[in-house]
């Protein structure tokens, strides 16, 4: 079985205090915080390590993002991937999913056929899910989204899926497509080994020109959500300073409540 993971380097969720959106581009400013893999991406790293070490797959790592995402995708190789490829270019900047989706396609194409490709369920710095059912819909597989479990029976795939209420049964054959939900696993932790390993593994860049795509079909440009316009509300608060004992000052607050509203 080969394998594929979809991968996006996400802003670190610890510094998301540090956020920031350049109100020319309207894009968030990624170089002012670390980077980390996607939580749910984890999930399907771990995913597609389990049916590795069950089944004996190839697994391959694979990722649209800047650069100095190099550093951070090492750490799906020292997890136990076999290989990553980072598709990277200026002009891949400011994607919407739908432009993400094709550029990934274009990669997963590039390198061959899957009969599993694997992405989290959802991105915590977009939160569409739309990435797992474009993706599908690109490369021509059935697909699911929200995935709780998988098992193997033979050559069938058996796949529970979260729903609302509960949950849905599911049987197929490879190929297909799976969003993982974070229910599905536990993401193992990263050994020393690994990490030494990951260094030696194999690491192939790609840009525009390597998947022969048109600078006009992916990226911004190629999206077909736009951002609108861009305004930041003001934060200012009204500040009063109240001079008297602790008594007076209780005094004043209550009747600054009662003014309100807030007590009657």
């Amino acid at each position: 079985m080969n394998i594929a993971v979809c991968v996006k380097p996400v802003p670190d969720p610890k510094f998301y205090d540090k956020i920031t959106i350049n109100p020319e581009t309207k894009l968030l400013e990624r170089n002012k915080i670390p980077m980390a893999i996607n939580p749910s991406d984890k999930n399907a790293i771990e995913a597609a390590m389990r049916l590795k070490e069950l089944l004996g797959a190839k697994v391959i790592l694979i990722s649209m993002a800047p650069p100095e995402a190099k550093e951070v995708l090492k750490e799906g190789l020292a997890m136990g991937i076999d290989e990553a490829y980072l598709l990277s270019d200026r002009a891949f900047a400011g994607a919407d999913t739908y432009a993400t989706a094709k550029t990934l396609a274009a990669g997963l194409n590039k390198i061959g056929l899957f009969d599993l490709i694997l992405t989290g369920s959802e991105s915590v710095d977009g939160g569409t899910s739309h990435v797992p059912s474009q993706l599908g819909e690109m490369m021509g597989m059935p697909h699911l989204n929200h995935v709780m479990a998988v098992e193997t029976e033979g050559d069938i795939l058996k796949i529970k899926t979260k729903i609302e209420n509960g949950y849905m049964l599911y049987e197929g054959l490879p190929p297909m497509v799976l969003g993982v939900s974070k229910e599905i696993n536990t993401p193992r932790y990263v050994s020393l080994m690994g990490v030494v390993k990951a260094q030696g593994k194999p690491f192939t860049v790609w840009g525009l020109n390597d998947l022969q795509l048109n600078a006009d079909d992916v990226g911004l440009a190629g999206s077909l959500t736009q951002p609108g316009s861009l305004r930041t509300p003001p934060i200012d608060r009204k500040v009063e300073m109240l001079d008297g004992d602790i008594e007076e000052k209780a005094e004043k607050i209550l009747k600054i409540l009662y003014a309100a509203g807030v007590l009657n």
